[in-house]
């Protein structure tokens, strides 16, 4: 028999979750990755602004060394032509030899920027212009003549007046010096400029990353918050109560159930639950009823037979016990021989009638369909070897399967004690509460008793009970006796 319903369609509700679970996922994806896209953008910015921030310092940087290169052109051959020592030409010569890679230099750090790449153009032009033209032609005329005041590069032939010269020549090296110092200063002044906007533009673009950065920070804990929140919602917690039931359905109660509002797979796990619970609940059931009938059938075939044992033969043996005690009142005086036979089959009948009576009494008990439950205790009671104390608080007659069932517990548990407990005394007591009959037979014995296994008669018992819808639970620790409580449901009187 089948326990769940009918297959879901491969391409029906149960690509739900998994669909759902996916595009949250890809939308979680997606919002964060463009989150961190947009930072990454910014930090790419914030670290363009910060090279071309260090490309105007090291234009400052440049600058200031090209003008101390032309100072030191300046100051080199000045003292040189006041003092005519060759030392004021080491500096002047290591400047002449430095500015020309320095000015390239500054040419390649400004070439993307129009404006300082013509300044520094027209600073190496005038600076090869102040080297070639004024101060090596100066030098090297003071060199050949110490007492030189000729202008540099002065024409063959030109008549040369010192003073006019000597001025001359110093108003030419300030103008070209002062020049190039106007050249410096205005290119500094745009590296400044250059550096300030880099600047503002470098905080604003690390403005720009932290907002990105603490927005996407939040938004990703936000998104993942709420992607948990939905994966508990529709997932953690319907599974949670899946397994609740399911742990309430091992247990044995087949009444658990669960709400079917689960999406996809979690609702056709749920709808396949519920479907198997309520299979396996009817297949109790009908178990149950199988099993009640099959007792009640068994108890009303021993009732036949103890009712024909006792109706047939047990009153056929009666009459021929009967008619044995005839003849031998009968018998004539002078036959003495006949009257010993006779009485010994008479008691041999009479034996025969007993036995057949207690057969009869096992297979079925006259007093219990006679009397009820309580009566045939006593009547147990009694008939046990082992003294027993009786407590019985059962007013009225009960149903039949249930006395039956409780008659044959207390029997059973009597006799075990008999044959196995070795007690010197046994309790019964049976009690009527709310709808159930309790019983409980204890005894004072060796204990080690066992309601499992083959060739124990409790166990034959408790299949008996539980088809009643009762239970039967044996407590025997060795050497502290033996106690057998088992509860009936009384479902009608």
């Amino acid at each position: 028999m089948k326990l769940g319903g009918s297959r879901p369609a491969r391409n029906g509700p149960a690509r739900g979750l998994t669909l759902r679970t996916v595009m949250a996922g890809a939308v979680l994806a997606l919002i964060v990755g463009g989150a961190f896209a947009v930072l990454l953008a910014s930090i790419g910015d914030l670290r363009d602004a910060r090279l071309r921030e260090q490309r105007s310092a090291e234009v400052l940087t440049l600058a200031n060394r090209l003008e101390r290169l032309i100072i030191d052109m300046e100051t080199g051959q000045r003292g040189f032509a006041l003092t005519g020592e060759g030392s004021f030409l080491q500096p002047w010569q290591a400047a002449i030899d430095t500015f020309p890679g320095q000015a390239s230099a500054m040419e390649r750090l400004v070439a993307g920027i129009p404006a300082e790449r013509a300044l520094a153009e027209k600073i190496t032009a005038a600076g090869d212009s102040y080297i070639d033209d004024y101060t090596v032609p100066l030098v090297e005329a003071l060199r050949r003549d110490p007492d030189a005041t000729g202008t540099p590069r002065a024409k063959e032939g030109e008549r040369r007046d010192p003073g006019a010269t000597g001025t001359a020549r110093a108003e030419e090296g300030k103008r070209r010096v002062d020049a190039l110092r106007a050249d410096f200063d205005a290119l500094v002044t745009a590296a400044l400029g250059s550096a300030r906007a880099e600047q503002r533009r470098s905080d604003a673009a690390a403005q720009r990353a932290t907002a990105v950065g603490v927005a996407g920070l939040i938004a990703s804990v936000v998104l993942i918050g709420a992607y948990s929140h939905y994966l508990a919602r529709a997932v953690v917690a319907p599974v949670r109560r899946l397994a609740g039931a399911t742990r309430q359905l091992a247990d044995g109660d087949l009444q658990a159930r669960v709400p079917e509002r689960g999406a996809g797979e979690i609702g056709v796990l749920q709808r396949g639950f519920n479907t198997m619970a309520a299979t396996l609940s009817r297949q109790r059931s009908e178990l149950a009823a199988s099993r009640s009938r099959i007792v009640a059938s068994a108890d009303q075939a021993r009732r036949r037979i103890e009712r024909d044992l006792h109706d047939g033969i047990q009153q056929r043996l009666v009459s021929l016990v009967l008619e044995v005690r005839a003849i031998q009142a009968t018998s004539p005086p002078d036959r003495p021989e006949l009257a010993e036979p006779l009485d010994r089959l008479a008691d041999a009948l009479g034996e025969a009638v007993d036995e057949l009576r207690e057969i009869s009494r096992g297979i079925h008990p006259a007093i219990l369909s006679e009397a009820g439950l309580g009566p045939a205790l006593k009547a147990l009671a009694r008939r046990s070897p082992v003294p027993v104390e009786l407590d019985v608080e059962v007013p009225g007659r009960l149903p039949e399967p249930v006395e039956v069932a409780a008659y044959y517990v207390v029997s059973e548990a009597l006799t075990n004690t008999a044959k196995h407990a070795r007690a010197s005394v046994a309790t019964v007591r049976a009690r009527l509460e709310d709808g159930r009959l309790r019983l409980r037979v204890r005894d004072d014995g060796a204990g080690g008793a066992t309601a499992s296994g083959s060739g124990s008669g409790l166990l034959g018992l408790a299949d008996r009970v539980e088809a009643l819808g009762g239970t039967v639970r044996v407590d025997s620790p060795p050497g502290q006796g033996t106690t057998l409580d088992a509860d009936l449901p009384v479902t009608g009187g």
